[in-house]
C-alpha cells in the first residue's frame, strides 16, 4: 500500500455514483464528461443523464478528488490522488475512526470475532509498529 500522500481530499465520503465515476477517471487518466458518460452507458442496462455526470464531476472537484483543466473548448477531469493513495487515505481515516472509540477493551473485544488470518495480520501490523518505534528511538 502507498504511504499517505501530503495532499488529501477535503471530504472523504463518496456516494456510489461518485465512486464509480472516480474509478473511471482513474482508469482513463483524464476524461471529459462525454468520455465518462459513454463509459457508463456502455452498459445497456444503465441510464444516466449527461448532466448528472457533469454534476458528479463538479462535486468530486469540490470535494478535492479531481481537478478540472480546460483544453481548447473541452474540460478534462483528472484525479488529484492515485487509486493506491486513495486506498491509503481511506484506510487511515477508517483506522482513526475505529480508534476514536478510545476504550482499548472495546477495541480488543473485536479480536474474539476474528479468524486466524485476521489475527495474523494484526500481529504483523503490531510487529511493524514495534520495529518503526525502535527505529525512531535509534535515531
Amino acid at each position: 500500500m502507498s504511504p499517505l500522500p501530503d495532499y488529501r481530499p477535503k471530504q472523504m465520503s463518496l456516494g456510489p455514483l461518485e465512486t464509480e465515476i472516480l474509478q473511471i477517471i482513474w482508469e482513463l487518466g483524464s476524461a471529459t464528461v462525454k468520455d465518462v458518460h459513454d463509459r457508463i452507458l456502455s452498459d445497456p442496462n444503465r441510464e444516466l443523464a449527461y448532466t448528472s455526470v457533469t454534476t458528479v464531476l463538479r462535486r468530486l472537484t469540490e470535494k478535492g478528488w479531481l481537478a478540472c483543466d480546460k483544453q481548447g473548448r473541452a474540460f478534462y477531469w483528472r484525479p488529484l490522488v492515485t487509486k493506491q493513495q486513495a486506498q491509503a487515505i481511506v484506510a487511515h481515516d477508517q483506522l482513526h475512526r475505529f480508534l476514536a472509540v478510545g476504550n482499548p477493551d472495546v477495541v480488543a473485544a473485536f479480536a474474539d470475532s476474528l479468524d486466524q488470518a485476521s489475527l495474523d495480520q494484526i500481529q504483523a501490523i503490531a510487529q511493524r509498529l514495534k520495529n518503526a518505534r525502535l527505529a525512531r528511538e535509534e535515531k
